[in-house]
């Protein structure tokens, strides 16, 4: 038998279910959509320069899949760029095995990531982003080893590996 209390139940729910829903829509995140970046492009051609799952990431903060990025395995020494702009982000020296199924790191380049705050999900985090184009890469953690105690948690695919002259670490 359907009640009052149930219906009262039914619309707190269901406002709740909006208001998170609102919350966790993409492109909520990042505050600083606003920012003029060095590296810009229309919707179209981001759409034509990346690969599906990257311009998902990079434009529209998705998430990849835990440990689907060969980038978790990458062990060689070189640097690791935003593959939409081809800037430097991180070194491999920074890398680090987190456990978490995303390529981590304890620090990034000078001046090669913006930080902003992220209230998706009805949580706040730390949003990464590329400094030249703004492409979305991940979030940083308090949870990271020394030196810095940070973890750097990006998306694989927002990225791409170059390897060092000799390539081995």
């Amino acid at each position: 038998m359907l009640t009052r209390r149930h219906l009262s139940y039914a619309g707190i729910a269901g406002a709740a279910a909006f208001i998170v829903g609102r919350l966790a829509r993409p492109g909520a995140s990042i505050a600083a959509e606003s920012k003029t970046y060095e590296v810009t492009h229309s919707d179209e051609e981001w759409r034509k320069l990346l690969s599906p799952e990257a311009y998902e990431v990079l434009r529209h903060e998705g998430t990849e899949r835990p440990f689907t990025s060969p980038l978790l395995k990458e062990h060689r020494a070189g640097t690791f760029a935003c593959a939409g702009c081809n800037l430097p982000l991180y070194s491999s020296k920074t890398k680090f095995e987190s456990g978490t199924g995303w390529p981590s790191f304890w620090a990034p380049l000078e001046h090669a990531v913006d930080e902003t705050q992220d209230h998706s999900f009805g949580m706040t985090r730390t949003a990464v982003s590329c400094h030249r184009c703004g492409g979305h890469l991940g979030h940083v953690f308090d949870d990271g080893p020394k030196p810095t105690g940070l973890r750097y948690c990006m998306n694989g695919v927002a990225m791409k590996f170059e390897p060092a002259p000799g390539g081995s670490s």
